[in-house]
């Protein structure tokens, strides 16, 4: 019987991109509690691995008949196993980037906020732009918008432009605005506003398209930064027990650092490409169509967006905003049919990739519905990301146009704080309306949004079980009829999101024939009351029937 250590050696990571499966590869995890995930047959004791793949999933006894000559065991204790988690939906190189910055998120003032920028500050040359962390202006007092007023107090010799964590609004400071050239004669761009002091000049916030502005004078990481970022993403991901994830890529420069990775056999988490919608044009030029790449690393879709966020108040909604009635948000692009998302999406699916497409308002989900119906395929998985703020009308119209729900747990309980606020009780009730959507018939696919929220999945969990929010005000779950089942949402979690990415005969439920990538979780989540599940501890993450952690 192989000990914990004697596993890491024998399943050690490197050349976890090789395979091959023969006697020598063979593995019996038995003694455990297996919860495969497959209608019909959900709990097990064991798993048999030949290699990559999954051969037996059963009994102890059956498992250790089936295994070729030689085959090496390794006794769970009772420890309960789970498909590896498919995150749907992040942003992987940024998340990588958080985990080296600087807490900017725990800043309880905009004082507090320039002044965390101003000790980075010190620890780098005058000049460098001070771009990594994120910040939430709805921890502050009043939730006033930060200033570049007073960050300049903290950072006057070096340029600032960091963002909101929903990534829908960014903060500069005066030096990076006159780097950009961005002063009282700069107007909005379309699909983003610039906020304004009393004199009408930039006051620091730029949303939506309006970030460009600033953002475009930011220098690029270089190729070292970007391997740094990715391997410290790894590294957390696996920790989690996220065996892969679906990157919704900023740009194009992540791909080519996931391809020094792929080949150099570092990857310890399969990678599904998103790029922005205008890649649509190159990859259709060079016929690259959907599932391009293996089984590590695939270009998949693009995505595109269709309004803002509901912390920045450019969510797009048919009523104004209850706290900032002078606005119903900003529509990111011309959606209606014969419109620019319309001409990109009919161009996305010509030639052959999915589309993404990113949708909070009840009025951006409508079009991005409407655009849907009149333009794909039930079989082309359209996927809504996000769909946090559904009109009623529209809850039936997912399953029926065969559009993917991915959406993010852990949103709900954050934006629960606050959400009322920005657009009242009732448009709430279908607000992250994850109950509803299933009852429907909806596929879920679940994700973090990472670094916006936190990379764990048993957050996501905890969150789409129980809907408390972070502020404990709302102990039996804010819109508590959106709750769903622990069975419910770890199914989001790995089928739902295996399906949305086209990789359902592959991952996200443990069976024969499916690569072993799975998760032995210590205690045990079905035991746990829901108000617990954030406890969960990864022991093991196997990817590949490789060990990419190990605790």
């Amino acid at each position: 019987m192989l000990c914990a250590a004697t596993l890491a050696f024998v399943l050690a990571v490197p050349g976890a991109q090789e395979s091959a499966p023969h006697a020598a590869s063979a593995l019996i995890l038995r003694g455990g509690k297996v919860w495969t995930g497959v209608a019909g047959a959900p709990e097990a004791q064991a798993i048999l691995i030949l290699g990559e793949r999954i051969e037996f999933v059963g009994s102890d006894a059956e498992a250790a008949a089936r295994a070729p000559a030689g085959a090496r065991t390794f006794d769970l204790l009772g420890r309960r196993v789970v498909p590896g988690i498919v995150d749907a939906h992040v942003h992987f190189l940024s998340g990588g980037d958080t985990l080296l910055a600087p807490d900017l998120r725990g800043a309880r003032s905009e004082e507090e906020l320039a002044r965390r920028l101003g000790e980075s500050a010190e620890l780098v040359p005058d000049g460098t732009w001070l771009t990594s962390g994120t910040w939430d202006h709805e921890n502050w007092p009043g939730a006033r918008l930060p200033t570049a007023a007073v960050l300049d107090r903290f950072t006057p010799r070096h340029p600032v432009f960091v963002a909101r964590l929903d990534g829908h609004m960014a903060v500069a400071n005066s030096l990076a605005m006159r780097i950009a050239g961005v002063g009282k004669d700069t107007a909005d761009p379309p699909g983003g506003a610039i906020e304004r002091d009393g004199t009408g000049a930039p006051a620091g916030v730029f949303k939506d398209a309006a970030m460009a502005l600033i953002a475009k004078h930011v220098p690029a990481w270089s190729a070292e930064q970007r391997l740094e970022r990715a391997r410290m993403a790894l590294a957390h991901a696996a920790s989690l027990g996220v065996t892969s994830v679906h990157d919704m890529l900023d740009g194009h420069d992540a791909l080519a650092t996931y391809q020094e990775l792929r080949r150099r056999g570092e990857l310890t988490a399969r990678i599904t490409l998103y790029a922005p919608i205008t890649a649509h044009a190159l990859w259709g030029g060079l016929k690259v169509q959907r599932g391009f790449g293996d089984a590590w690393l695939r270009i998949n879709g693009v995505k595109a967006f269709a309004d803002g966020s509901l912390g920045s108040t450019t969510a797009w909604f048919f009523e104004p905003y209850a706290d900032a009635p002078g606005t119903s948000g900003l529509a990111q692009t011309e959606l209606k049919a014969g419109g620019m998302l319309d001409r990109q999406l009919a161009a996305t699916l010509r030639d052959g990739l999915q589309p993404a497409i990113h949708a909070i308002g009840d009025r951006a989900i409508r079009a991005v519905l409407d655009l849907a119906a009149a333009r794909a395929k039930p079989a082309q998985r359209l996927r809504l990301e996000h769909a946090q703020h559904i009109h009623p009308d529209d809850l039936p119209r997912f399953a029926g146009l065969g559009v993917i729900a991915s959406m993010q747990p852990y949103h709900a309980i954050d934006d629960g704080r606050w959400a009322e606020k920005r657009i009242g009780a009732e448009r709430c009730r279908t607000t992250y309306a994850f109950r509803s959507l299933l009852d429907r018939g909806a596929v879920l696919a679940f994700g973090s949004d990472w670094p916006v929220a936190p990379l764990s999945p048993w957050e996501g969990l905890y969150a789409a079980v129980t809907r408390r929010t972070l502020d404990g005000r709302n102990p039996e779950g804010w819109v508590p009829e959106q709750r769903i089942r622990l069975e419910e949402a770890l199914r989001a979690y790995t089928a739902g999101s295996a399906y949305a990415g086209f990789a359902e005969t592959e991952v996200g439920t443990l069976e024969p024939g499916k690569y072993a990538d799975l998760v032995v979780l210590e205690p045990d989540l079905f035991a746990l009351p829901a108000e617990r599940l954030r406890e969960i501890a990864v022991r093991i993450t196997l990817v590949g029937g490789r060990v990419a952690h190990l605790r």
